[in-house]
């Protein structure tokens, strides 16, 4: 009996030992930071469209890629200091940047870097321009997030989507400063359509909302933003709110004549002239046919 009292306490023992030991390990650990609380102020690195997310390619992709056209503005998520600043075969031109809420974020495949080592950036500062260096297939910026710092193993990466509230697939997004943030932004609703302007001659113009920009708008129309740039004779990296931006140029127009018509009825239907009409059509007298078919604008 007393044996069987001694196994009994022993096993007592044992079995608190080791509740202790459980016990102190999860005391020791140190806090994981929360992301999303730290992060509210940051901004998005770049202007464009996400092509992919992160944990895709079996898990190996541990950031997010976002296109955009080639020598756009990369920008700091957030202040903090330069950790790292070269040359990579994978990464091609990056940029590593340690932050004060224990994060340390990257930026790669950049065309060109503008900021060195050891240096001090801003929130929203320019440290680069996007490109498609190192082991890329295209012009984006890899962007990725970890906690503490960065490891080869990547161990301590975290989902940009949990800094930044949103991350699917096809998903425009815009570097937003200081006056709001990229969470905020993420959650507006979407203002395309009560910007989109359309005429009789199928121009489609667009109204610039507060918030967008160049990237985000040829996103939504399955443009390049220097399609867009191009074809209202601007630059890229400046737009305003209320300005009325030409999408997509006027097409022919034409016309099928009906009964009771007459060039010159066609032509003030159209805001035209029986000449121009006769023009464009090669004809030479104001004579014209029921089921005719007129050109009354070209491209």
């Amino acid at each position: 009996m007393k044996d069987y009292i001694r196994r009994f306490f022993i096993a007592g023992i044992m079995a608190l030992c080791v509740s202790l030991l459980f016990l102190g390990g999860k005391h020791s650990k140190a806090a994981e930071p929360k992301i999303p609380e730290l992060t509210e102020h940051w901004v998005w690195p770049a202007d464009g469209v996400i092509t992919d997310t992160f944990g895709t390619r079996e898990g190996q992709h541990k950031g997010i890629d976002i296109a955009g056209d080639s020598g756009s503005p990369v920008y700091a998520v957030d202040a903090g200091i330069v950790s790292r600043s070269y040359y990579s075969q994978t990464y091609g031109n990056v940029i590593f940047i340690k932050h004060n809420n224990q994060t340390e974020t990257v930026y790669a495949h950049l065309d060109k870097r503008f900021s060195a080592e050891g240096e001090s950036v801003g929130l929203g500062q320019k440290i680069g321009l996007m490109g498609s260096t190192g082991d890329s297939s295209g012009v984006h910026l890899h962007f990725e997030i970890h906690t503490q710092a960065w490891t080869a193993d990547k161990i301590n990466a975290v989902d940009p989507s949990v800094a930044f509230g949103m991350g699917e697939v096809g998903q425009a997004v815009n570097a937003v400063m200081k006056v709001e943030n990229a969470r905020e932004v993420s959650a507006r609703p979407s203002n395309f359509e009560s910007g989109k302007i359309k005429n009789g001659f199928e121009e489609t113009y667009h109204i610039v909302k507060t918030g967008e920009t160049l990237w985000s708008i040829a996103a939504h129309y399955n443009l390049r933003a220097g399609e867009i740039a191009d074809l209202n004779n601007i630059n890229p990296d400046h737009i305003f709110s209320g300005q009325k931006l030409l999408i997509k140029p006027v097409k022919s127009l034409e016309y099928t004549v009906k009964q009771g018509d007459t060039l010159s009825s066609i032509a003030k239907m159209h805001d035209t002239t029986a000449e121009t009409i006769k023009k464009l059509n090669n004809a030479d007298s104001d004579t014209i046919k029921i089921g005719q078919i007129l050109i009354i604008r070209k491209k």
